[in-house]
């Protein structure tokens, strides 16, 4: 029989009939040595295609595309569902799977923490650990008014389910003033914190919109401000409790030097920045984080992916 012949058999007993490579040996009197090489000479001279018809397929072609799009070292994209109400657990389950995964191959000694609904349905879904020299730590300070969220039990629930040590950031999102701010920041207890936060091995955080949806707009802005004066700014959504314009720069609105969190140089040299946020009302302050090279990684939905990615080419 002929090389092409043997191939092609090789090829049709293995992929159409289901045989394995020990079942094909026998029935064609070779090793399976030779059978494994028959079937992938078959593959690199076209012989056999293989296609893959699951939707999720999409979803790694988007991950690949984000990385070169947005010089992103992973990405993470799953699929949008259909009830938008379900976007915070779905994004969760997937950042959850993905810190696992991390946190068991690289160990890293900290990890810093932001705060939101997605952050929330993040640890509720990952996986106990034993990690008891881990250090968790707050990256900004918390809201002062009523919320359905209480942002001392995220950094708490994550240090909780890792049993790693805890952190608290016991101060305001944003003081009273510029003024305030540095001389909050001055204070010994502070100045150790926010040096620790911007010098952990890993960030994970989402980002706040400009939207009635964003629990910062509804709770954490000073009553002097509001989404209009936020958005003659030219912001479109906050990280760390700093507005960004659309290429992820801190525009020059006066709450931006009275945030207590690290500044976006310091948080930029932290060497792994994982960004969750994903819906349609997240899309301009999320490819604003792209652009700024504030995340390398992103875990987001298809829908905000693809949107992302024709921003890009436009």
């Amino acid at each position: 029989m002929a090389a092409t012949d043997l191939m092609v058999k090789a090829a049709w007993l293995y992929h159409v009939e289901g045989l394995t490579q020990a079942q094909i040996a026998v029935r064609m009197n070779l090793t399976r040595r030779r059978i494994n090489e028959l079937l992938a000479e078959a593959l690199a001279c076209g012989h056999v295609r293989v296609t893959f018809t699951s939707p999720l397929t999409e979803n790694v072609q988007l991950e690949s595309d984000l990385c070169e799009a947005f010089d992103l070292e992973e990405a993470v994209v799953v699929s949008t569902p259909v009830d938008q109400e379900l976007l915070h657990a779905v994004l969760g389950r997937a950042a959850a799977a993905f810190l696992d995964r991390f946190l068991e191959v690289q160990r890293p000694k900290s990890i810093g923490v932001g705060w939101g609904t997605t952050l929330r349905e993040t640890v509720h879904q990952m996986t106990r650990k034993h990690m008891p020299d881990l250090e968790v730590y707050s990256m900004m300070g918390g809201l002062t008014r009523g919320v359905e969220i209480n942002t001392f039990d995220i950094v708490r629930s994550f240090a909780e389910v890792l049993n790693a040590r805890c952190h608290y950031f016991a101060a305001p999102v944003y003081a009273d003033s510029a003024a305030s701010r540095d001389q909050i920041a001055a204070q010994s207890v502070f100045d150790e914190l926010l040096q620790a936060a911007a010098s952990v091995d890993l960030s994970y955080l989402s980002v706040g919109d400009l939207t009635g949806k964003s629990l910062q707009i509804r709770y954490g802005l000073p009553a002097t401000v509001n989404i209009d004066d936020l958005a003659r700014s030219g912001a479109v959504g906050d990280l760390l409790g700093y507005y960004l314009d659309d290429n992820g720069s801190p525009t020059e609105h006066p709450l931006n030097r009275q945030v207590i969190s690290p500044d976006l140089e310091s948080y930029r040299r932290i060497k792994t920045r994982i960004i969750a946020s994903g819906g349609i009302h997240k899309r301009r302050v999320v490819g604003a984080a792209l652009r700024g090279k504030l995340a390398t990684t992103l875990i987001t939905d298809s829908d905000t992916a693809r949107w992302l990615l024709n921003a890009a080419k436009s």
